[in-house]
């Protein structure tokens, strides 16, 4: 699992460095000022949770079904939050908003809120 969360940290961060290069340069150019902020917010959400994703992996054992879940749920909490950020914001700048992914991005809020109120509950049932 270890290996896992490791693979998946490493992805998510290549990712959003691309996505936020794609952002910054190309998009730039036919973006709103407003789809650019949401665009970044899902770029910097990835970065975020991509670099704790990595964190936990070498701190923890990640053998546990909670610290399994703690993973699981930040891994797809990240995915749904940013692309679903990425797919609203580049088919509204070509007029084809999909309206399908807007209930996706506070799902994967969701996932995520859920993530680190797992990790918070794992710090605190070692605390005690």
């Amino acid at each position: 699992m270890v290996l896992v969360a490791q693979l998946a940290g490493a992805l998510l961060g290549l990712l959003a460095v691309i996505f936020g290069a794609f952002g910054a340069h190309l998009l730039k150019k036919t973006f709103t000022a407003d789809q650019l902020n949401s665009f970044e917010t899902g770029v910097k959400y990835q970065m975020y949770h991509a670099l704790l994703i990595l964190m936990l992996s070498f701190n923890l054992n990640l053998e546990t079904s909670l610290e399994k879940s703690i993973i699981y749920c930040l891994v797809i909490g990240t995915i749904l939050f940013s692309f679903s950020i990425y797919g609203l914001c580049i088919t509204a700048s070509k007029g084809k908003k999909m309206k399908i992914l807007g209930p996706i991005t506070p799902l994967g809020g969701l996932f995520l809120v859920i993530g680190w109120g797992l990790l918070f509950y794992n710090f605190i049932k070692n605390f005690v």
